[in-house]
């Protein structure tokens, strides 16, 4: 057992799934494992395994921000031996081509957050995925019909931001914003995993569109569905 993850040697899966809604991770187990069990309730924070297509997968929330995701990922990575991680989240759109429901699958992750200054001081490290999961997410996206766009992300610390700093983001190719992705990756290239984030857009901040709170809590099943067939190949 680790500090948050109250679960015993051999209960969770090498993939995992990784939404930061704990509720979300309850509904992808109920919805789309077979014989999915609860190995985990330590604050809230559900963690399940079951299986998609014959093969054991898990699904555990991380909660929202990276400091929240780094804790359950590291201890993912360094207690439960996963090696493949993909995070299933929302973004908000910052161009017109991602409008609600669309999928971005993040082939890289700028970001703000002091954890990466904390590690890398005034250098400036580059989070991306891993190519064999992101090229698999592609093709798979092709197979299912999905339009799913690869891009960058980024992965900002603040959720209410009066500064509107999407405006900077959206000119130099940003996709979407989200809060998780760029530890997800730098954690990933330390402990030497696999990671990859599949995103929908929940929200666009150019066009003003949103998805309703239970709507992104119970449905885009396009993205789990893409994350699933990602994760067992």
């Amino acid at each position: 057992m680790s500090t948050h993850i109250n679960a015993p040697e051999g209960a969770i899966a090498q993939a995992v799934l990784l939404p930061g809604d704990p509720l979300r991770a309850k509904f992808i187990a109920e919805n789309f494992l077979e014989d999915a069990h609860c190995y985990n309730q330590v604050r809230g924070m559900y963690g399940y395994t079951g299986t998609y297509k014959g093969k054991r997968v898990s699904v555990q929330g991380t909660g929202m921000g990276q400091p929240s995701l780094s804790i359950y990922v590291q201890e993912l990575f360094q207690f439960y031996n996963v090696q493949k991680a993909i995070r299933v989240g929302t973004a908000g759109g910052v161009s017109e081509d991602v409008p609600c429901r669309s999928i971005i699958l993040a082939n890289g992750a700028c970001t703000d957050s002091a954890l990466q200054t904390q590690r890398f001081g005034f250098s400036h490290y580059a989070p991306v995925p891993d190519f064999e999961l992101l090229n698999t997410a592609y093709n798979k996206a092709k197979e299912l019909k999905l339009d799913a766009k690869v891009g960058l992300c980024f992965s900002g610390d603040r959720f209410y931001d009066e500064n509107e700093t999407w405006k900077f983001w959206k000119k130099y190719g940003v996709l979407g914003i989200e809060m998780e992705a760029a530890e997800l990756y730098t954690l990933a290239a330390e402990f030497k995993r696999k990671a990859l984030a599949i995103l929908t857009i929940s929200n666009n901040f150019v066009t003003q569109e949103e998805t309703t709170a239970e709507e992104r809590q119970t449905t885009f099943t396009n993205m789990i569905k893409l994350a699933l067939e990602t994760a067992i190949n």
